[in-house]
């Protein structure tokens, strides 16, 4: 047995300050008050010396770590996170991915999970293919614009990947969607959906709520804006994922405030609640110069037309990020990137300090300046 002691414990509402966490075969066993709770002889003794320990962090939405692609390398772009203090990490696709680039991602992905070389990763986000072609970066590229849902296409992409996949975005003003999404459910039960890359009206995406889309991919970004009049505007996807309680709102929260303003961010917490909101570093990898004007952003990456396409954030900075920008204590940015999307996929075993649950656990300092990673009860 493992205990951790002088440790400021982070769970999903509170704080216990001065705790001792107890760790057995990898899994949480007990934990409070270190002046309440005898430490058994025998004990490993791992003093955090003042710094706050809680749940690792869960990165739903991430395309590489590093500069390695998730769906090329996955092995060295997961451990990039997990030194990173991402204890859970869905590699996700791209929109303009190719039905040959799907199957790698599919071969490439599982192979990792099996190794055990890669075990912070548990399943993948598929960023479309069946999402609006006109939002997103490097819209031109797409392969999938004006393509029909039809079956000889997403038939060989879910043999591949349909076991794996945790969430799939899609546009729910697709004609046809509705038998892509019955073909993912019957490949995958429990899988998520999450509205994507959409300008769909309301009543579309809620049509889809019964079926499992209960995500709003990095909410307020690559989304329509319907005009029912002239300088009127209509009800789109931001207020479908803000108005239904049920649908979780991922957010990218970079050190500027580009991809979501800082109000905006604001905003969506007071909307949304705290135990509705994700927070996903939607890393990509790019080397395109920054547009004029954005010369020193260091943490987005831009397209070769200037258009924002992903971020250089890992989870524990975008955490930092949204205390800055929203006054978010440090109990809220873990459940934003712990609790919440370990709750919103059905993974019950994590994403909180609590009995029974895995042994993730990141020590951090007050401006989540990250110290040690502990992964099942394991320094990594």
């Amino acid at each position: 047995m493992k205990a951790i002691i002088n440790a400021e414990l982070v769970l999903k509402d509170h704080l216990i300050p001065d705790g001792v966490l107890f760790i057995e075969g990898g899994i949480i066993a007990d934990f409070g008050e270190m002046r309440n709770t005898p430490i058994p002889e025998g004990c490993e003794v791992i003093d955090a010396q003042g710094l706050y320990v809680g749940p690792g962090l869960v990165d739903i939405h991430t395309h590489t770590g590093g500069e390695h692609q998730f769906w090329q390398e996955p092995i060295p772009a997961a451990r990039y996170h997990l030194e990173r203090g991402t204890t859970t990490v869905l590699p996700t696709s791209y929109a303009r991915m190719t039905k040959e680039q799907h199957l790698q991602m599919g071969q490439t992905v599982r192979q990792a999970m099996e190794s055990g070389q890669a075990p912070n990763v548990d399943g993948a986000y598929m960023e479309g293919p069946y999402i609006n072609p006109k939002y997103g970066s490097n819209r031109a590229a797409n392969p999938w614009n004006n393509k029909p849902v039809v079956a000889e296409d997403y038939e060989p992409i879910l043999e591949a990947c349909g076991d794996i996949a945790r969430v799939w975005g899609v546009g729910p003003e697709q004609e046809n969607i509705l038998a892509f999404i019955k073909a993912a459910k019957a490949k995958k039960s429990d899988v998520r959906f999450a509205v994507t890359h959409s300008e769909a009206e309301p009543w579309q995406i809620e049509a889809l709520m019964p079926y499992g889309l209960c995500i709003g991919t990095h909410h307020t970004n690559a989304t329509g804006t319907i005009v029912r009049y002239p300088e009127c505007r209509g009800v789109c996807v931001d207020e479908a994922v803000n108005y239904n309680r049920e649908i979780y709102a991922e957010l990218i929260c970079d050190s500027r405030g580009i991809h979501v303003d800082p109000y905006m961010l604001r905003l969506v917490r007071q909307i949304k609640g705290d135990d509705r909101i994700i927070l996903i570093s939607d890393r990509t990898y790019a080397d395109q110069p920054n547009p004029p004007g954005y010369e020193d952003v260091h943490d987005i990456n831009f397209d070769k037309w200037g258009d924002i396409a992903g971020s250089k954030l890992t989870l524990i900075v975008a955490c930092r990020n949204m205390m800055v920008h929203t006054g978010a204590s440090i109990v809220d940015v873990f459940r934003f990137a712990s609790y919440n999307p370990a709750r919103a996929l059905g993974m019950t075993d994590r994403g909180e300090i609590a009995v029974g649950k895995r042994a993730d656990l990141i020590f951090v300092d007050y401006k989540m300046g990250l110290k040690r990673v502990l992964f099942r009860g394991n320094d990594i």
